[in-house]
């Protein structure tokens, strides 16, 4: 009788996205995926916690963490978080997206979503965190960009009791198209992920996120399975 062999645990971070689905079908390939996911006051916070829930289940995670962060609604700042703040849509050109940071950044986040990560990492005895972070075809984070993964896993190795736990960012050089290709690939769940900023029945259409996405489905000859109101693309 063989035995199978045991695999190594990794932690992913999950926000339900195209992106992080494409990552959870990725890590799933080689790891017993532990996905964390944080509801922080967003907009769309119910919608993509089911979005979340469904990719984990399909790509076959042990285990979905589900974090609850107010600090970023408090603080606000963000239109994701800040109702005072109207989600905008995307610039009229396609190309001018990601020229400066726009008002749907939510100030520091992924610091706080990636340290939550690398504590459970700890605990679970996992070596690497995935995050579907891109810097192409983006809307220009800062904190999307690989100097700051460099930087963040520095800190990883200063500040845990091993130092040997990486974040790993294996989609941050690629096109949109290139990563819905490699979800296709992969079978990637899109049909159960989501990116609208600001639809939870149907995507709008309209913002960056959903442009963003559309354009990529589009370039790659492949059909988005997720409802529109508009799908400007």
């Amino acid at each position: 009788m063989s035995v199978e062999p045991v695999r190594p645990r990794a932690v992913v971070s999950l926000s339900g996205g195209m992106d992080s689905c494409v990552c959870a079908a990725l890590a799933a390939r080689d790891y017993d995926v532990y996905a964390i996911h944080f509801s922080y006051g967003q907009r769309t916070e119910a919608r993509e916690l089911r979005s979340a829930q469904a990719v984990a289940d399909i790509v076959g995670a042990r285990e979905l963490m589900h974090l609850k962060i107010d600090l970023f609604r408090k603080i606000g700042g963000s239109a994701l978080t800040d109702h005072t703040i109207d989600v905008p849509d995307a610039p009229a050109n396609d190309e001018a997206i990601g020229s400066e940071v726009p008002v749907t950044y939510v100030p520091f986040r992924n610091a706080h979503f990636l340290s939550a990560a690398v504590s459970w990492a700890e605990v679970l005895g996992a070596k690497t965190v995935f995050i579907g972070a891109v810097e192409q075809d983006s809307s220009g984070y800062p904190d999307c960009r690989p100097a700051y993964y460099e930087a963040f896993n520095q800190l990883i190795r200063m500040g845990t009791k091993e130092g040997d736990i990486r974040i790993e960012t294996p989609l941050i050089r690629m096109r949109k198209s290139e990563i819905v290709g490699l979800g296709v690939e992969l079978g990637a769940p899109f049909h159960v992920s989501w990116s609208c900023y600001s639809g939870e029945t149907e995507a709008c259409g309209v913002c960056e996120s959903c442009v963003l996405r559309l354009r990529a489905f589009r370039e790659a000859g492949a059909v988005d399975p997720i409802p529109y109101a508009i799908a400007r693309g």
